[in-house]
């Protein structure tokens, strides 16, 4: 009886320790496999996450020609001077004008159109007849009053330009060409000689005189003057000539009021 108890002992415990022995390895599976997720999840905390560097805005070093114009229409100005026509350019946040000495030259009364529309009575503030350039004050401005930007260092033959005037009455005409020269000479009306002027080809016509020449920055680098026609037609055969805006503002001995 004793054996037989024995023996019934002995077999009720082999399925217990089986039992115990496989819920042993499963919580050792489950350990396992949470110290892997564990590990895994400091790891990819640790592991640094770097931000992707924002797009740099470029600004481009040559402007279209349409944004030149964009960028110079506001501190473009038609003149009007009597029976004349021509054009300048805002050159100071006063309001000054720039533009060639003799679209206005002798002239009764000066109007001055504005990009905006703005109309308003000029008078000439400061000429240097040397040079062909004059300084018009208006007694009304637009609201806002938008001057160029002055540039002109560094010039070259072959740099590329952007003419901006009142051809032929057409306003704000723009024309693009190059630098085909620097240092010229044209004649005035009355027989006397600009000197140290820069040659263009960017077509230009009566009442394009006083307008801007602009790089390819958006710099006002001339003031429109003379363009050369061996006929009696005064119309643009491809060369066109401008006063550096360094002489149009500084020179003159003093003749043009402080820009």
């Amino acid at each position: 009886m004793t054996d037989q108890g024995d023996s019934n002992v002995v077999t009720g415990q082999r399925p217990q320790r089986y039992r115990y022995r496989i819920l042993l390895g499963a919580v050792a599976v489950v350990l396992v496999v949470m110290a892997v997720v564990s590990f895994r999840s400091i790891w990819l905390r640790d592991d640094p996450v770097l931000p992707r560097p924002a797009p740099s805005e470029q600004i481009p070093e040559r402007l279209t020609v349409a944004q030149i114009y964009q960028t110079l229409a506001p501190s473009v100005v038609s003149i009007k001077a009597g029976g004349a026509s021509g054009t300048g350019v805002i050159a100071n946040a006063d309001g000054a004008i720039l533009t060639a000495l003799h679209v206005v030259e002798g002239a009764q009364s000066i109007e001055v159109i504005f990009g905006d529309g703005t109309r308003s009575v000029a008078t000439i503030a400061g000429a240097d007849p040397s040079i062909d350039i004059a300084v018009l004050t208006a007694e009304s401005l637009p609201s806002v009053v938008v001057p160029a930007v002055i540039g002109g260092s560094g010039l070259s033959v072959g740099d590329e330009v952007v003419a901006i005037g009142n051809q032929l009455g057409l306003t704000e005409s723009t024309t693009a060409g190059v630098i085909s020269g620097l240092g010229r000479s044209a004649g005035r009306t009355d027989g006397d000689d600009i000197q140290g002027l820069i040659q263009f080809d960017a077509a230009v016509n009566p009442g394009s005189s006083g307008g801007p020449l602009v790089n390819t920055r958006g710099q006002t680098i001339g003031i429109v003057v003379a363009l050369a026609n061996p006929t009696e037609a005064g119309t643009f055969i491809g060369i066109g000539f401008a006063v550096p805006i360094g002489t149009a503002v500084g020179a003159g001995e003093g003749q043009l009021p402080q820009l």
